[in-house]
Order: C-alpha cells, then sequence, then structure tokens
C-alpha cells in the first residue's frame, strides 16, 4: 500500500530495535488531534515512507489533515497560538533532511508542550491555567505512546504528573461561590517532572539518527533495547466501514441454504474477515479483506495517508504493507467491488490474473506480506467470494434489458449505449459493456485513461469493469478522477469525439444510472436488528465450522478460528445497545479462547466441551443480541 514500515521486528535506529504488537480485526476510533501533533505523527509516518512523499509532508503541515474538525492546518494554528515559529521544520522539509526533519518536528512538539506549561503556570484564573494543561496534554499525545512502550515506569509518573497539575490549577467555584486558589508548589514539581523528561528525551541538543521515525524517547534509543511499540496509523487515516453498510447479496442465502451448513464457505467468510491472514503492520492494525471491500463493496471512507490520494483508493504496492513489493510508485487505484465475482475475471485492474485463486494468494503473500496461505484457506475464500452475487435491479432483466420500470430516458439512453460510433473505432459502449454479459467483455482495453509510464508504453490497458451496480461505487475510473456517472459520459464525449448533444448526455447518463442502480442498496437497521446483532450472527456463523475442524483434529485453522472470532466477539460486545447482555458476550469469547488453549494443549475432549457450552451460551444469549 504505502511505502517502508515493518510490523514485525524492524531495526529502527543505532542499536535498538522495535516490533508492533498485536491487535484485533475491530480497529479502535481515536479523538481529534490538535493540527501541531497531527502534524507531528504525519510526518513520522510520511518519513517512513520510501520513496519520502516531500509534497505530503509538506501538506501536512500547512493544511487540516484528513477529517480534521480544525480548519486551519499546523503553521497557520501555531502562528495564531504560538510564539514558536515552524522555521526549523520548513527549511528540513526544503532540503528533504529527514534527519533533520525529525528533530525540528519533534522540537517543535516538545517547545509547544513547554509553552502551554509556562502559560497554565503564568494564569491569572483557574478557567486559563486548566485550558492550558489541557492544551499541553494534548500535545503530549504525540509522545505519549512512545514512552508507554519504552519506559512505563515514566509513563506512570507523568501521568501521574498530569493528574496533579489538572488538580492544582484550582477553581473559580460557581457564581464564586466554593473557589479554590491554585496551588502553585504542587504545579511547578508536576511540571518539572514533564519537564525534565522532555528536556532529556525530545529536546536533545544532538539525536541519534534514525532509521525508522517513531516517537519513542531519546533514552529509549541509545539503550539498544528491543522495544514493542504499539501499532498506530497516522491522524487523518481511516479504515472503519462505510456508513450506510453496504448490503451483501449472497447467491446460497439466496437459495434458503443457511451458512451453518456450508462449512467450507463459513470458513472464507471469516478469513474474509481476519486479519490474521495478513502480515503485519496490517494484521497488527486490523485490517482485513472485508476492510476495504465492506460486505463484498467498496469501502468508500478508507483512506490511508501516504497511501490514498483520496478516500475510497488504495497504494497496494506500495511497501507499507510489504516492503519487497514496493514499486516505488505512487499510483493509487480506487478499490474495486467484488460484486458478481465470478462473473468478472481475469481479477486485478488490468486483469492480470486468470485465477480467482493466484489473484487472492497475491493479495495476501505479496500486497500484505502475509504467511503463504494453506491450499485449504485459498479453498475457503474463493468458495466464499465466489458466492459474492449483484444487487437485485428490478429495473433490469439478468440479460441486462431494461425492464418496464425504467424510465423514458434510460430507453433513449440504451439506444445509444448500443450505437456505434467513430470515435470508439466503430463500436459501442456496449461492445465492451455487454449487456448479457453483466455488462463486461472480460478483456483488457487502453481507453486513454492511464498516463503512459514512458514512451510508447502499453500500460494503459485495463481490465472491462461492470457497470452493474456502479451508482454506489463513486468515484470512476481506476483512479477515481471522474466523481459522478455523468462526468463519465462527458469524458468519453469529449476524448471520443462521440458528437453527443447535451439531452444525448442525460439519456446515457440515464441509462448508466439505471443499470447501475439497486433495490435495496444498503443494510437496514432498527433498534433490534442493530450492527452488532449482524456482527454477533456472522461471528457465531464463522465459529460453526468448528463442528467440522474439532472432529478433525485440525489445530491450525481451529486456532486461526478462535483467534479472529474470540477477539471479535469481545471488541463489538463494545457496539451493544442491550448493556445488560455485554457481559455474557465477553464470556462467550472467553468460551472460545477456551476451546483454543485445549487445542493448542491437545486436550480434545475438553476443546470439545468447551465448543459444546459456547454452541449452548450463544443460542441462549442470540435473542438478547442486539
Amino acid at each position: 500500500m504505502i511505502r517502508k514500515l515493518s510490523g514485525l521486528l524492524v531495526a529502527a535506529w543505532i542499536g535498538a530495535t522495535v516490533s508492533f504488537g498485536p491487535s484485533h480485526a475491530t480497529p479502535a476510533k481515536e479523538a481529534p488531534w490538535l493540527p501541531d501533533a497531527a502534524a507531528y505523527r504525519l510526518t513520522l509516518f510520511l518519513g517512513n515512507l520510501e520513496p519520502i512523499p516531500w509534497d505530503q509532508v509538506e501538506t501536512a503541515w500547512s493544511d487540516p489533515y484528513h477529517g480534521s474538525e480544525f480548519s486551519a492546518g499546523a503553521l497557520a494554528w501555531l502562528s495564531a497560538n504560538s510564539d514558536i515559529g515552524a522555521e526549523p521544520v520548513l527549511d528540513a522539509i526544503a532540503r528533504r533532511d529527514r534527519q533533520a526533519l525529525f528533530e525540528a518536528a519533534t522540537q517543535t512538539i516538545a517547545h509547544r508542550i513547554e509553552e502551554e506549561l509556562d502559560r497554565a503556570l503564568n494564569a491569572d484564573d483557574p478557567a486559563t491555567a486548566q485550558q492550558a494543561v489541557q492544551t499541553a496534554r494534548k500535545l503530549y499525545r504525540a509522545f505519549a505512546d512512545g514512552i508507554g512502550a519504552a519506559d512505563a515506569d515514566a509513563a506512570r509518573q507523568i501521568g501521574r504528573a498530569w493528574l496533579e497539575l489538572n488538580n492544582s490549577t484550582g477553581s473559580a467555584g460557581v457564581l464564586g461561590a466554593g473557589a479554590t486558589p491554585a496551588d502553585r508548589e504542587a504545579m511547578v514539581a508536576a511540571r518539572t517532572t514533564i519537564s525534565s523528561y522532555l528536556a532529556e528525551n525530545y529536546l536533545a541538543e544532538d539525536f541519534a539518527p534514525r532509521r525508522l521515525l517513531t516517537p519513542l524517547p531519546e533514552t529509549a534509543i541509545l539503550s539498544g533495547r528491543d522495544i514493542d511499540l504499539p501499532p498506530s496509523l497516522p491522524p487523518g487515516a481511516d479504515i472503519f466501514d462505510q456508513d450506510p453498510l453496504p448490503l451483501l447479496v449472497l447467491n446460497f442465502e439466496e437459495q434458503g441454504i443457511d451458512e451453518t451448513d456450508l462449512p467450507l464457505i463459513a470458513y472464507g467468510d471469516m478469513l474474509f474477515d481476519s486479519a490474521q491472514i495478513f502480515g503485519g503492520p496490517a494484521r497488527d492494525l486490523g485490517i482485513a479483506c472485508s476492510t476495504c471491500h465492506n460486505r463484498s463493496d467498496i469501502n468508500q471512507r478508507l483512506f490511508i495517508p501516504g497511501a490514498s490520494h483520496q478516500p475510497g483508493a488504495v497504494d497496494v504496492d506500495g511497501a507499507f504493507f510489504n516492503p519487497i513489493f514496493n514499486d516505488r510508485r505512487d499510483d493509487p487505484l480506487d478499490i474495486p467491488s467484488l460484486r458478481g465475482l465470478r462473473f468478472t475475471g481475469p481479477y486485478g485492474r488490468d486483469g492480470r490474473f486468470a485465477s480467482l485463486r493466484d489473484f487472492t494468494r497475491n493479495v495476501i503473500v505479496n500486497e500484505f506480506a502475509g504467511a503463504e496461505p494453506t491450499p485449504f484457506m485459498l479453498d475457503a475464500l474463493v468458495a466464499y467470494m465466489q458466492e459474492f452475487d449483484f444487487l437485485p435491479n428490478a429495473m433490469l432483466t439478468t440479460d441486462g434489458q431494461l425492464t418496464e420500470a425504467a424510465t423514458d430516458a434510460a430507453v433513449r439512453g440504451e439506444i445509444l449505449f448500443n450505437q456505434n460510433f467513430e470515435g470508439l473505432g466503430d463500436r459501442s459502449c456496449a461492445s465492451c459493456h455487454v449487456p448479457s454479459g453483466n455488462f463486461l467483455d472480460r478483456q483488457a482495453h487502453d481507453i486513454g485513461s492511464v498516463a503512459p509510464g514512458y514512451s510508447g508504453a502499453r500500460s494503459g490497458a485495463l481490465d472491462t469493469p461492470t457497470l452493474l451496480g456502479t451508482v454506489y461505487t463513486a468515484p470512476y475510473f481506476h483512479d477515481g478522477s471522474l466523481p459522478t456517472l455523468a462526468s463519465v459520459v462527458d469524458w468519453f464525449n469529449d476524448t471520443k469525439s462521440l458528437g453527443l448533444t447535451e439531452a444525448d448526455q442525460a439519456d446515457l447518463t440515464a441509462y448508466l444510472e439505471t443499470i447501475g442502480a439497486a433495490d435495496e442498496p444498503y443494510e437496514a437497521f432498527d433498534a433490534e436488528n442493530t450492527p452488532f446483532r449482524l456482527a454477533f450472527a456472522e461471528l457465531t456463523t464463522f465459529a460453526s465450522t468448528l463442528d467440522t475442524l474439532l472432529p478433525r483434529r485440525d489445530a491450525e485453522h481451529i486456532l486461526l478460528l478462535v483467534e479472529t472470532v474470540g477477539a471479535d466477539l469481545s471488541a463489538d460486545a463494545s457496539t451493544m445497545s442491550n448493556l445488560s447482555a455485554r457481559p455474557d458476550v465477553y464470556a462467550l469469547a472467553e468460551r472460545l479462547n477456551q476451546v483454543g488453549a485445549a487445542v493448542r494443549a491437545e486436550d480434545w475432549d475438553t476443546a470439545e466441551a468447551s465448543w459444546a457450552a459456547f454452541k449452548a451460551e450463544a443460542m441462549t444469549l442470540e435473542a438478547r443480541a442486539f
């Protein structure tokens, strides 16, 4: 996806190593970042990419980060709220000096914390002092995980110092009653604890050279110790599910078949939602197949700085997920829908994989640095993904013809869609997007939408995408460069000299919007049919494959399942609206953990007993799981 950062043991600096600890497949949301702290963390993240995207580093300081609650970027924020200038940071960026940038950015944040602490101590009233302490603590967040990972004792001492500072600022009371003065002695003592640590670790005169930029303290770097640093994405990253959540249409469900009766498919469903099949850092950050492909469709909110040029796009052949797979080209692709996958081969944006199995293995091993999947895992994943179906559309027959429900404009547009144009080589839109073939031809064509990498390059041919369901998959083209279906029609009219009038374009757009529509595109939730209930049903279905795996004594695949499902059950419990049932869900997750512990000990009788208890408790809990 991005550039250069490994989730396993990485030589990070002189003498020291850092490892990124495990996580689960359900990411946790973060509180907003202050602009200057956000710019610092983005600097660390982008500074580890190879090659470094210096334009994005500069933007990290000049513009608000993606999704920021602040309208100002770090530079404007500093100008308005601080006497500390960003000249050293800008100078390092201009010189493209990575080490100097790290030092300048680190010192800027440390100086900002000191500046706010000065304001707190010099404040004339408790409210001003408390505000300054809160701002300082929000800035300290930029270093907090590094300190916590490297020096737990110092992290606890500094944590107590922040509490003491906040409690010592005094109170104005209510309408003058109950006012308490500031305890300046306590404030000074607490501030000294914080400032001493900053001076030694984040305001050093000479920082050790960094091979990996992290918020770890300088003393930890110089110690040469192995440090387990929690994995994190930078401010602005968004790997949460799309909202509203796309509706999942599965072929077997439409035929009334229960997934629990299809253990291979159910296991593949679990793998599709499991971060465990990938390597670090994807696994450690909780990124699974379903992270990008929500419910077989597109996660249009997914965004990772340095890998995504816009939401819903990602560069899967950079070195963030797998340094060996880094092609050193900034070429993020719009995430494709996987609906109707069994009909849409060959696979990959340019159709380079004839086999879905080979494509899937490439995603796991090459793109996301996972271990070689077992044949059973590939069988399961392919079996599951081949059940993805297109969204039902009452305005379209199964052979691609409009029904009476279509508008007159769409009917006129259908004629244009099937009309040959000189600018298309005396072919029609339907020549490639064959209506009877799910609006694709399973071939690759160069339509001129990809800039050649070099003179004479034949690298612009892309696999013909289906037009089914496209109303819900904007933006369009491989790089998401066109925001609407109308803009796609306009692009073809201009670049291919089709000679369409405005009325023609409107009709052709109406046709595309009709064949790309759906009767029910999104999951429908209510007070009882909640996202947790959907997740609970899925996770217990995943677990049902233990009925097959336990008799086979298949320890490898059992452990992968219980590690995925147990962790996600516990994590998803926090989203329950029925709070009284939450402890029971935690207990249910523990049952799976007991299955895993017994399997590791090769105590199959206990594993079977724990599994039987899980099934009984899950059935009892199901009615209250919302």
